[in-house]
């Protein structure tokens, strides 16, 4: 007997053409855009005390925040008179850099300067 060969399976079907649809059940999906949010800023704020010179206040924010000797110096008074004074705006990692190098340079130079960051 001749051994029979299995016909080829038949082409899968094509899908019916659809007719224009009345909307029901149809769904559709927006695509939002996606925002990114800025990232939350921090003040870096130096505190008063009674024995850093204030010499030193304003050679620190001039050369740490890189602010004008006129600015440094109404900061400083400020932080004299206030007990505090903002010296500028940063992002996180920022700010806690810049509060890191402030607090190194009163060490070294053997003042109890104080500087933190606050969420602005």
């Amino acid at each position: 007997m001749p051994e029979e060969e299995n016909p080829p399976p038949p082409p899968p079907a094509l899908p019916k053409p659809s007719l224009p649809d009345s909307g029901q059940g149809a769904v559709v999906a927006e695509r939002k855009a996606a925002r990114t949010k800025p990232p939350r800023m921090y003040q870096v704020v130096l505190l008063n005390d009674d024995f850093t010179p204030m010499e030193f206040v304003v050679m620190v924010l001039q050369e740490y925040f890189k602010l004008d000797l006129e600015t440094s110096t109404q900061i400083m008074l400020k932080i004299h008179h206030e007990g505090r004074g903002v010296c500028g705006l940063f992002t996180k990692d920022i700010a806690a850099t810049k509060v890191e190098l402030v607090l190194a340079a009163a060490r070294r130079y053997g003042h109890p300067l104080q500087c933190i960051m606050e969420a602005a």
